[in-house]
């Protein structure tokens, strides 16, 4: 019997597949070009973190503005896509697979989708990373039977966002959240979807291939979406006097409970904290307090007993709800923030680029014979 060599691994777990100077876990944090995440989420904006994962630096005021500006021109999708949106939200597919669909039909509107130099790529990036959301938002108002509203240049990706999909424009305080939040999943080192939009763009395919593969990756239970997991988890929970229950049930019967541990942190996933301290008011105001209390008993009991910390699917998919957004949302919106570490990924792989070649350690039969 053939014998599994010691570097095969499942999943490639502890695997380096390639150099990249985008954002790594480091110690306990998560940092985005050397800047810890907890910097950056409380003192930058969304539209800054995507200059700095694009650009290598954060941008000054003056580049802040030419680069708001590029972004605000591609804000209103193309009167065409519009029907094709309306027809894709009548069908009962996941709310990714609309999605994705929708990402590889607006590639086709754009004249440059072929061109994956450096320049090219960014053009294409500036597009999607701002079409993203009112791609998303639209999406979901025609699911309601609503008529989407129009993006407004002059306000942020995260304003627009929650205008577009709830019909109501934000408070201050709730753009502040979600912006917060679009920071905090902006990217995550060579995570699946990361990895897969790597994987398209080493072959030379084109940008819009390359994003609507990670599409599709984020679309899995295991990746993008846990956070809906997780509010359908309190749903079935109840109240707060019977959380302990059902953590006791879920150890004894080893199920896995939503949004808690990390392939990669041991420690706890630094985003997930940042979302327990920035959410409480927010549910509170919301009517949402008790489920806050449900999820903070839950990392109680979980790291107790099992030293298992919360991910930041864990807080999510509660702030997203106290925003009154749905839980069909919840995974769209990952990737209204991810495009924009999508396109960091594809422009360092296409800048120094190997096509990548795996070996799977075969485990079938061998010297096999077709018989006469």
């Amino acid at each position: 019997m053939l014998q599994i060599p010691e570097t095969a691994n499942k999943g490639l777990e502890n695997i380096v597949a390639c150099t990249s100077e985008i954002s790594t876990i480091h110690d306990v944090t998560l940092l985005y070009r050397g800047y810890t995440i907890e910097d950056l989420a409380s003192h930058c904006t969304f539209e800054e973190i995507i200059y700095l994962l694009w650009n290598e630096k954060l941008p000054n005021q003056t580049e802040l503005h030419a680069f708001k500006s590029d972004l605000n021109s591609y804000l209103t999708l193309p009167d065409s896509i519009i029907p094709v949106l309306e027809s894709i939200a009548k069908t009962d597919a996941h709310p990714m697979a609309k999605l994705r669909t929708a990402v590889s039909y607006f590639g086709l509107l754009c004249e440059e989708s072929e061109d994956i130099s450096g320049p090219g790529v960014r053009k294409n990036g500036l597009r999607l990373t701002a079409a993203m959301g009112p791609l998303a938002a639209t999406l979901s108002c025609f699911e309601e039977k609503r008529k989407p509203l129009s993006a407004i240049a002059a306000r942020s990706l995260a304003w627009n966002f929650l205008n577009m999909i709830r019909g109501k424009e934000p408070t201050p305080e709730e753009e502040k959240l979600f912006d917060t939040a679009l920071v905090l999943h902006a990217d995550h080192e060579l995570n699946a979807s990361s990895f897969t939009a790597r994987v398209v763009a080493s072959t030379t395919s084109d940008y819009f291939s390359a994003i609507t593969a990670a599409i599709g990756s984020l679309k899995g239970p295991l990746h993008g979406g846990a956070n809906e997991k997780v509010m359908l988890m309190l749903r079935g929970i109840g109240t707060y006097d019977q959380v302990d229950a059902f953590i006791a049930d879920a150890i004894q019967a080893k199920k896995k409970v939503m949004g808690i541990g990390h392939r990669v942190y041991k420690n706890g996933d630094p985003r997930a904290k940042i979302l327990k301290e920035l959410s409480f008011q927010t549910c509170k105001k919301a009517g949402l307090e008790d489920y806050h209390r449900m999820l903070v008993r839950i990392q109680e009991q979980m790291e107790a007993q099992k030293g298992l910390m919360p991910n930041v699917d864990f807080y999510s998919g509660l702030v997203y709800t106290a925003l009154g957004l749905r839980p069909r949302d919840f995974t769209p919106i990952f990737a209204v923030s991810r495009v924009s570490g999508w396109t960091a990924q594809a422009l360092e792989q296409y800048a120094n680029n190997r096509i990548y070649r795996p070996r799977a350690f075969y485990t079938g039969p061998i010297h096999l014979k077709v018989k006469n």
